[in-house]
């Protein structure tokens, strides 16, 4: 697809600048589908607005709870694209989704507190609730055909219980709770009381014939105690500029993310230009956002028929986020052990499963990023075919 090809890559740059599993930390002759970060660059309407902003020579301070024009921009974006009423006087900009939720955890959450995990999920669940002090349950992630089930989550639900960790769209499998799965965790937290952090940082990057439906689209009464997690870094490409946004139902809940996020101190709060790029990437890059999706929808498809035809390997068919998550457990490797072994031999690097990223019950697999062009992704399982014959045959 037009501007999602290798000609739009600038490797020499990526080479210097894409940490985190990817470009800069590999050895040259390595294609990493790893970190899920795109290879492409930003939208030049988000170049154009961050060079406008810099070049009159002022970086004065800015409000403390986010500039009015970035909160009114989520607010807009929210109601028009997923079904979400969120006053902006209830949004916070924040430091990253990351920093978003491990304010969440320190404003909901104290010592001894139970949470619910789900597992496997996005290693930081457990990182922002652990460092509260909170005591961690996993709770099964049940794939389905269409979804993720959520049957059997009452069973883990104590008079301790206070908060419970949410992924929508799933961060590693890549799929969508269905209306009735959300109605359901609604009436959990009525019930039983507890909060609910919320993370929709993928929910940018759904896959044609699927929907992203919101637990805040049900409205401010039945998530009183809703707390959701925003980033920018998988639809516009800023992971460096560490910009997202969290935010309430009702100010109650607002007054006290904004207090454990210490931006009335100065002490926390967003970098201006990254501020500035998060507006201009939802009320001037929107159109990107959409190509980039049909973009990966070609790369999904692609890479599952591909991978239905190697040995060793199966995988499901993810309705949104830009990851896949084969099972390899039929290889008799250990995710770190093959990951290893695909990096070293066979040039292409991808994420294990496992207790580090996603939780024990994540053992038996692996997963490939997909947000990079056609030709580097043939050429990657080119070469996890070619390492996957060799393991299959005894070679």
């Amino acid at each position: 697809m037009e501007g999602f090809t290798n000609k739009e890559i600038n490797f020499e740059v990526l080479k210097k600048r894409a940490f985190n599993l990817r470009w800069a930390e590999v050895e040259d002759g390595v294609i990493p589908l790893t970190a899920a970060d795109s290879d492409f660059p930003v939208a030049p309407e988000i170049v154009e607005a961050l060079q406008d902003y810099i070049k009159d020579g002022y970086f004065p301070y800015v409000p403390n709870r986010g500039m009015k024009e970035f909160r009114q921009a989520i607010s807009k974006m929210l109601k028009e694209r997923k079904n979400e009423i969120v006053s902006p006087e209830l949004i916070l900009p924040i430091d990253s989704a990351a920093s978003g939720m491990m304010t969440i955890a320190r404003a909901f959450l104290k010592p001894g507190d139970e949470v619910i995990v789900f597992d496997p999920v996005d290693f930081l669940f457990r990182t922002s609730m652990g460092n509260a002090g909170a005591v961690i349950k996993l709770f099964p992630t049940k794939l389905t055909e269409d979804g993720i089930s959520l049957e059997g989550l009452e069973d883990y639900i104590t008079p301790k219980t206070k908060m419970i960790g949410f992924c929508n769209p799933h961060n590693p499998m890549g799929m969508l709770y269905k209306r009735e799965e959300l109605e359901y965790l609604l009436d959990l937290s009525e019930k039983y009381g507890f909060y609910i952090m919320n993370d929709e940082i993928w929910s940018d990057i759904v896959y044609p014939g699927n929907q992203f439906i919101s637990l805040n689209s049900f409205g401010p009464e039945r998530n009183r105690r809703t707390l959701t997690v925003y980033g920018f870094s998988k639809s516009f490409g800023i992971a460096g500029l560490r910009v997202g946004a969290i935010w309430a139902m009702n100010s109650e809940n607002y007054e006290k993310l904004a207090e454990a996020s210490y931006v009335d101190t100065t002490i926390g709060g967003v970098n201006v230009l990254s501020q500035v790029a998060g507006t201009a990437a939802i009320e001037r890059s929107l159109y990107r956002l959409d190509l980039f999706v049909q973009n990966i929808t070609e790369n999904r498809d692609y890479a599952l028929e591909r991978i239905a035809k190697m040995p060793g390997i199966r995988c499901h068919r993810p309705q949104a986020t830009f990851v896949l998550f084969p099972d390899i457990s039929e290889t008799g490797m250990e995710p770190v052990e093959l990951v290893e072994l695909l990096r070293d031999k066979y040039k292409v690097y991808i994420v294990p499963g496992g207790e580090r990223f996603f939780g024990p019950g994540s053992e038996g697999h692996v997963r490939i990023c997909l947000a990079t062009s056609h030709e580097l992704l043939e050429e990657g399982l080119n070469r996890i075919e070619r390492c996957l014959n060799d393991i299959m045959s005894g070679k």
